[in-house]
């Protein structure tokens, strides 16, 4: 089966890539989910302005992503929440959240659909968050949750 990505798949591809997948992953999983839609002939309009959208939002090329990392990981992101007196937050932080933290501590915009939380941070302490920039390259993230 054939389809146009329309958000990014790990291990898959971009938006705007043509994908071929089988026909139960791409009928029972990527389309009614939203990641894709069907190909078509008169889809190529729709690639090109996902792919226009992309390069906007993107980092430009490999250099610049890895200039990214090194500020980020260079970067101190303390977050404050409410939290309880043993340490377990009132919810939990999210993509956004980090993503806000990280342009407030002086860092560059991150979209937060790059940010990867491994377990959710529902706890006071320092945790470790992944952010993909590049398909090359991952800078890896230390935030400090802090009851406030």
């Amino acid at each position: 089966m054939k389809l146009i990505l329309t958000t990014e798949v790990s291990g898959l591809g971009a938006p705007g890539d043509i994908v071929e997948v089988k026909d139960g992953y791409g009928r029972n999983y990527l389309i009614p989910r939203g990641f894709a839609i069907r190909w078509t002939r008169g889809a190529e309009s729709q690639v090109a302005s996902l792919k226009k959208a992309r390069a906007a939002r993107e980092i430009r090329d490999l250099g610049s992503a890895k200039e990214v990392a090194g500020q980020l990981g260079a970067l101190k992101v303390r977050l404050k929440t409410r939290a309880g007196e043993s340490g377990r937050l009132f919810g939990s932080i999210t993509t956004g959240d980090i993503a806000e933290a990280v342009k407030a501590a002086g860092g560059p915009q991150l979209d937060r659909r790059r940010i990867e939380i491994g377990n959710a941070i529902k706890s006071v302490g320092t945790h470790k968050v992944s952010v993909r920039l590049h398909p090359e390259v991952a800078a890896t993230l230390d935030v400090e949750v802090v009851a406030g």
